[in-house]
């Protein structure tokens, strides 16, 4: 019998703030590079304000950006999601790029890491919290041990380098727990049901 190919790993990342310089864009882009680090896996980041993103129930065609971000994320292996913590939730910036992916979902049945960071000592464990919901809701596997990253004014400097090595460690975890979870859970299915096809042939 024919050994199945390896199959490539495909990851999005998309940031849940739309303010130029902002923390969330910083923690998720040492997560993508982090998880881009690792063979055979690449990276397609998004940035909600490069996105035409409908109001849910206007009933607006899907613009060519949204159009993009849906078939990366229909093609994707896994998800990094990151989001600030605002007054007590997530972004409403997230929720809209969510609301936007459809219902059903093109979220559902993917691997997803959540990253959240926050002002506060407390860090987003809120935000963490209502997210997890809303993406389980849609159907999206939802990874345990979302990061979540406290005082993160303290953790950056100007340049976007996290100076915080408790919180560079805890953002990598978060891209090397959705690597590990795929390599161990969605490659052998995908080389099973490559097997199955090969011997139907």
């Amino acid at each position: 019998m024919t050994k199945p190919k390896a199959h490539a790993i495909r990851i999005v990342a998309i940031s849940g703030s739309v303010r130029p310089g902002s923390y969330t864009a910083m923690a998720l882009a040492i997560a993508a590079s982090e998880a881009a680090k690792h063979p055979g896996v690449t990276v397609e980041s998004f940035d909600p304000a490069d996105l035409d993103l409908a109001l849910p129930g206007t009933g607006t065609d899907p613009s060519p950006s949204l159009q993009k971000l849906t078939v990366a994320v229909e093609s994707a292996t896994g998800l990094l999601l990151a989001t600030p913590e605002y007054h007590g939730s997530y972004s409403s910036v997230i929720k809209l790029v969510i609301d936007n992916l459809g219902y059903p979902s093109t979220l559902s049945g993917k691997p997803i890491a959540l990253l959240g960071v926050a002002g506060g000592q407390l860090g987003a464990i809120k935000a963490m919290e209502h997210l997890r919901s809303v993406c389980s809701h849609v159907g999206a596997l939802v990874l345990p041990g979302p990061v979540s990253i406290p005082s993160v004014h303290k953790a950056f400097d100007e340049q976007g380098n996290c100076i915080d090595e408790t919180a560079d460690r805890h953002i990598r975890r978060a891209a090397n727990n959705l690597i590990e979870y795929i390599h161990n859970h969605i490659c052998p299915k995908a080389a099973l049901e490559e097997m199955a096809r090969q011997a139907a042939s």
